[in-house]
This record gives structure tokens, C-alpha cells and sequence, in this order.
């Protein structure tokens, strides 16, 4: 199977998905990330590919920047050991775009298998002046009825760059 019909298979899948579906039928949540974007971002630039995250992330915010979801799949290519995925990539889902990281707190919960779907959930808990307080983790992609797997949880300090034209739309709007 070529790559592109293996990334034409995941999109379907997660397009198809329950949690998809449910997302898109809520007006508070719009999908986020357009293809213009790709190319300025770590995870799209550096992980993206075959065997890696084959396909871009599928991102929803939640109107206001409160919360954001997003949904992946980890190839192989991934792996610090055989199936197991490279924890320190876990940690790449949680930058900002426009701002700097002050404080990232990460805690691998159980291990993240390769050939999965993920989810990563975060939401933003305080924003005082430049300063943005987030809260996630990442879960397994479960069907309805299934309770997901928390994987890793973390929590972080952004703060906001002084030139940022990003005024307003301070929170999770600031990090993707």
C-alpha cells in the first residue's frame, strides 16, 4: 500500500470517527490548523511523514481559545523501543505558536504504543496580562462505550511574545 493510500485511510477513519462526528456537530469547536500553517510548525515540519505522524493532526479550539482537541496517528517510525513510541515526542504536542514555553511539566502515565490513534486534550485554566496557564494530557482514541487511557498528562506556562500580534485571542489560541 503506498503511502498516500495509507494516509487517505487514517483521514477516513478519523473523519468517520464518533468523536469527530461529535466535534463537528458542536458550534463552540471549530477545526483549527490550516495547510498554510504546516510548514511553520515543529511537529508538521520534523515528525510528520511516512512512519511517523503519517497524517496532520486534526485540531478543534473551542471557541475563545478554552480548549483544544486534537487527534493523531503515531507510525513507527516514532519508537525510542520495538512498538513502544519515543516519550520526548509526547512532549512536542504541547508547544505554542506564539509564544514561549516558561515551565512544562510532563507525566508519562502508561506507554505510548506505535499504530495508534491519540488524542491530546487541553484546556486553558488561567491568562493574566502575557501569561497563559494550560492543562492536557494525551489518551488513546476509544470507540463509544470504552474508557480511554490517559498516557501522559502535563501542564505549562506560556508566555505570550511582547511583539504578538496575537492581542485578544490569548489561551489555547496560542498553542497548537
Amino acid at each position: 500500500m503506498s503511502h498516500d493510500d495509507v494516509t487517505r485511510e487514517l483521514e477516513d477513519f478519523i473523519n468517520n470517527h464518533p468523536m469527530v462526528i461529535k466535534l463537528k456537530s458542536q458550534p463552540e469547536f471549530s477545526k483549527s490548523i490550516s495547510k498554510s500553517e504546516i510548514r511553520h510548525n515543529f511537529i508538521e515540519r520534523t515528525l510528520t511523514g511516512p512512519g511517523k505522524i503519517v497524517v496532520s493532526p486534526f485540531t478543534w479550539m473551542e471557541t475563545g481559545g478554552k480548549s483544544l482537541v486534537q487527534i493523531s496517528y503515531l507510525g513507527m517510525d516514532l519508537c525510542g523501543h520495538p512498538g513502544i513510541g519515543f516519550a520526548n515526542c509526547c512532549s512536542a504536542a504541547f508547544p505554542n505558536k506564539n509564544g514561549m514555553t516558561a515551565n512544562l511539566n510532563i507525566n508519562f502515565r502508561a506507554p505510548v504504543f506505535a499504530r495508534n490513534f491519540v488524542v491530546l486534550r487541553a484546556n486553558t485554566t488561567k491568562v493574566q496580562g502575557r501569561k497563559i496557564w494550560v492543562e492536557g494530557h494525551i489518551e488513546t482514541l476509544v470507540t463509544e462505550g470504552e474508557k480511554p487511557v490517559v498516557l501522559v498528562e502535563a501542564s505549562a506556562l506560556f508566555i505570550e511574545l511582547r511583539q504578538s500580534a496575537v492581542g485578544a485571542n490569548l489561551s489555547l489560541l496560542a498553542v497548537s
